[in-house]
């Protein structure tokens, strides 16, 4: 966990360093400023030891490729809620070693802008944790793929490389063209990551947070849903090719 912190801030620094003479040599884009662009690196650097972007890997994905997968399936354990119960443990774990001492870092040397009404602090712990429930269903449903191809690595290399991309890891969503914004907003990646650093900033606040956390919700029961039809459809050829 202190690697990952000292990692986070390393890059942290370089993020924000590059971002805030960026906002100055522009007068500011796509409405951000030294303080806003400061937060927003800073709470998705925090972020990302819990979203699992940079290790797209899953245990469930080796129990599928060995068959010990019928063994959960025999449980009396729902296997996709099991599976989502346990990284939004590790998530959320992963939130207080990154987080919050990044924020505190951040705000030492960037000064970070950040909301003054405990509401939005409220709305975005809500957000957080949809962010991270989204991006373990995610991860669940791109494991499934293991009940049709012998090798997912390259599956896994896609996600990684497309993934924080349109989540707005790299730079906003916000700065992207209208046409790539539009891509990226079709997908569940913003509702990951851009969303809720944007709830949490303050950069959208009243009714404006509470839609974009609808969003979040509507990518939470279709990524889920998503899973669960995989999930179903791998555990009906396992047990036509069984008999």
């Amino acid at each position: 966990m202190f690697a990952g912190l000292f990692t986070n801030s390393v890059f942290g620094f370089v993020r924000a360093s590059v971002m805030v003479a960026a906002v100055g040599a522009t007068g500011g884009f796509a409405g951000y400023d030294a303080g806003s662009i400061g937060a927003y690196v800073w709470i998705s650097q925090g972020l990302l030891g819990a979203l699992q972007f940079l290790s797209a890997e899953h245990e469930l994905g080796e129990r599928i490729r060995s068959g010990d997968i019928v063994v959960d399936f025999l449980r009396p354990v729902d296997v996709q809620l099991s599976n989502l119960a346990a990284d939004l443990g590790r998530g959320i774990c992963a939130l207080i070693p990154r987080l919050l001492p990044s924020l505190l870092i951040g705000s030492l040397t960037f000064g970070l802008v950040l909301p003054g009404t405990p509401v939005s602090y409220l709305l975005g712990a809500l957000s957080l944790l949809l962010g991270i429930a989204i991006s373990c269903l995610a991860l669940f449903a791109l494991t499934t793929a293991g009940f049709w191809v012998v090798e997912t690595r390259g599956i896994r290399t896609l996600y990684q490389t497309c993934g924080p991309f349109l989540a707005g890891l790299f730079v906003p969503v916000h700065v992207f063209p209208d046409w790539l914004k539009t891509f990226a907003h079709a997908t569940p990646f913003p509702s990951m990551l851009q969303v809720p650093v944007d709830v949490l900033s303050g950069r959208v606040a009243g009714g404006a947070a509470v839609q974009v956390v609808g969003t979040q919700v509507f990518w939470l029961l279709v990524v889920g849903a998503l899973g669960r039809v995989l999930l179903a459809a791998g555990r009906q050829k396992m047990e036509v090719q069984g008999g």
